[in-house]
């Protein structure tokens, strides 16, 4: 097994343009130059994260992948906050409840489309998906939710050791998680074993490869994230023009930073391995609240910046609205197509309402 030429071409030119982007101002041409590098960089990461995937097994690659794009995504976000002081004080909580809309509806419904219009039904170990899924609702409950609630302080944040307890519980659940995924309960996120998938019964790469593709996987992921930042203005400019309300931002930066996770878990969905793509969207939302809120909770104190957590009403009912209809997604351990365009118009109420609130 070799590497494709294209799978470490891309990442070289993607990280050569953004150098150039660093150096020179982006204009529009150079803008549209590096978003297509950008999706180029994508396909590339999902490429070299399946190499690792298949050299690891589940759900040790799908937790790879997970994991690398949220450290990334964490340092997008804080040199952000530190780069717009007060007027980014919500960015992290767009762009965390974004990060739950898109992989919870989004990619889940995307998922279910596809693997319910080739394969009509798909199975899933309801233990792993259920584990994620009450892990997740706990986290985004504690968050999110709360401060809205809470009357230690003014508006929609929390006090300091409101803060403390928020940052330390998010560690402790998502640790608690990826312990019981990849250690005490392993077999519940292991695919349904699937006799017509020609891949998982492929041989696995040798050790050189999957150390190799490793490597390429973070370089294009940072390229990625650095490619998201460098246009990050001309989207700012084109929101602007538009008349799109600021929260907007967080959902256009969630998007881009979940890229190679929805294109990986459609490409699961469609080769009928439904239990990686809930991994991958599941596992997503879990690292993203889990690992950034405990980042932006410490740049916030020791920087002295306004943070604000707590969601909006119109947020509240479409996150329970999200949670109570994959809880019946995944109530029997089987989807078929139907399920998949529910969570498709839940996504697409959630972006008409980010534009038109």
């Amino acid at each position: 097994m070799r590497m494709p030429l294209w799978s470490w071409l891309l990442p070289i030119v993607a990280v050569a343009l953004l150098v150039t982007g660093l150096i020179v101002p982006v204009g529009t041409v150079l803008a549209a130059v590096c978003a297509a590098a950008l999706i180029g960089a994508v396909i590339a990461a999902v490429h070299h994260a399946e190499v690792v995937a298949h050299r690891l097994g589940e759900p040790f690659g799908t937790l790879v992948l997970t994991a690398s794009i949220t450290i990334i995504e964490v340092a997008l976000i804080v040199t952000l906050m530190l780069g717009g002081g007060a007027q980014k004080a919500a960015l992290p909580r767009d762009t965390i409840f974004s990060a739950i809309m898109i992989t919870c509806n989004a990619v889940v419904g995307l998922c279910l489309l596809l693997g319910g219009l080739r394969h009509h039904e798909q199975s899933f170990h309801i233990m792993g998906a259920n584990t994620a899924l009450a892990t997740l609702i706990a986290l985004s409950t504690l968050t999110l939710v709360f401060p809205a609630f809470t009357t230690s302080s003014a508006g929609l944040t929390y006090s300091n050791p409101q803060l403390v307890f928020a940052a330390l519980a998010s560690l402790a659940l998502w640790g608690a998680f990826v312990f019981i995924q990849t250690v005490r309960h392993r077999d519940y996120f292991l695919p349904v074993e699937n006799t017509a998938d020609e891949d998982s019964h492929a041989p696995p790469p040798s050790q050189q490869l999957a150390w190799a593709s490793f490597g390429l996987l973070f370089v294009t992921l940072v390229a990625v994230v650095g490619l998201s930042k460098v246009i990050s203005h001309n989207i700012e400019d084109a929101l602007a023009a538009a008349g799109a309300p600021d929260t907007v931002l967080g959902i256009v930066v969630a998007m881009l930073v979940l890229l190679p996770e929805t294109w990986a878990a459609a490409r699961a969905a469609h080769a009928n391995r439904l239990q990686s793509s809930l991994n991958l969207a599941l596992g997503s939302a879990l690292s993203s609240i889990g690992l950034t809120i405990p980042a932006v909770a410490l740049t916030a104190m020791v920087a002295g910046l306004p943070l604000v957590l707590g969601l909006e009403p119109k947020e509240l009912v479409l996150l329970v609205l999200t949670f109570l209809v994959t809880s019946i997604t995944l109530v029997s351990g089987r989807t078929h197509v139907m399920l998949g365009a529910v969570h498709i118009v839940i996504f697409a109420a959630f972006l008409f309402l980010a534009f038109f609130p």
